[in-house]
This record gives C-alpha cells, sequence and structure tokens, in this order.
C-alpha cells in the first residue's frame, strides 16, 4: 500500500513539479501523491476519511486564506499522528522556529531540494526505529 502523501500549496504549478520529481517513486508504488490548493482544501481532504489516509503533509507557509503555519496547529490538533513538514520562499529563522515549536517534523526552503525531501520520505516509510 503506497503511503498518501500530501502537498498543500497555492501555487497550481507545484503539482506538475512533485509530479515529475516524484514520478518514479509513484511509478514503484512507495508513494501516492494528493494536492490541495489551501489550507482549508487540505481539511476537507483529511477529514473526509475517518482515519485519514495522508500520513505525511508537505505544506507551503505563505498562502492566502489560511496559512501553513495555522494549518499545521489544526492539524496537530486534530490529526496528531500525521507528520507535517513546512516549506517556505523564505529561510527565515522567524518562520523556521515557529514551525518546529509546534511540531513541524522539517522545514524546507524554496526551491525544494527533491534529494533531501526523498530522504525525509523514505525515512517515515520506514517507520520508527
Amino acid at each position: 500500500m503506497p503511503m498518501k502523501f500530501l502537498i498543500v500549496d497555492d501555487e497550481k504549478d507545484v503539482e506538475i513539479l512533485f509530479r515529475q520529481k516524484l514520478r518514479k517513486e509513484v511509478r514503484e508504488g512507495l508513494f501516492e501523491l494528493e494536492f490541495a490548493f489551501s489550507g482549508k482544501q487540505a481539511l476537507e481532504v483529511l477529514r473526509s476519511h475517518q482515519p485519514p489516509e495522508v500520513m505525511y503533509i508537505f505544506s507551503d507557509i505563505n498562502m492566502p486564506g489560511m496559512t501553513g503555519l495555522e494549518l499545521l496547529d489544526c492539524v496537530k490538533k486534530e490529526f496528531p499522528q500525521i507528520q507535517v513538514s513546512m516549506i517556505s520562499a523564505y529561510g527565515d529563522s522567524e518562520n523556521h522556529d515557529r514551525a518546529m515549536n509546534s511540531g513541524a517534523k522539517e522545514f524546507f526552503t524554496k526551491p525544494v531540494d527533491f534529494d533531501s525531501l526523498k530522504a525525509e520520505l523514505m525515512d517515515i516509510l520506514a517507520g520508527p526505529k
């Protein structure tokens, strides 16, 4: 069963990028990608299955409406078992610290280093050590 992971970003072209960069892993059945283009939409995806099928969320911080940090807080309250990593176009320490203090697993800056993201995903797939 592939690990389902949800990418949340208000920029639609992010979907093309992720599908391209993780094409091999998706084809091999390791991951299943799902996309939401707002924090609100991400919560709808999570709430649509009990328990949620998503194991990992990769969310942009700067989005109109609900920010990635607000989404992180909601997910940690409602779905504590789901791991969340944040992404920001700015590697600013304020967002980094706030994300990590709120329970984010990782903090990436754009452009995403897909090698380290894949390492992160493989780590989650491997399960608790």
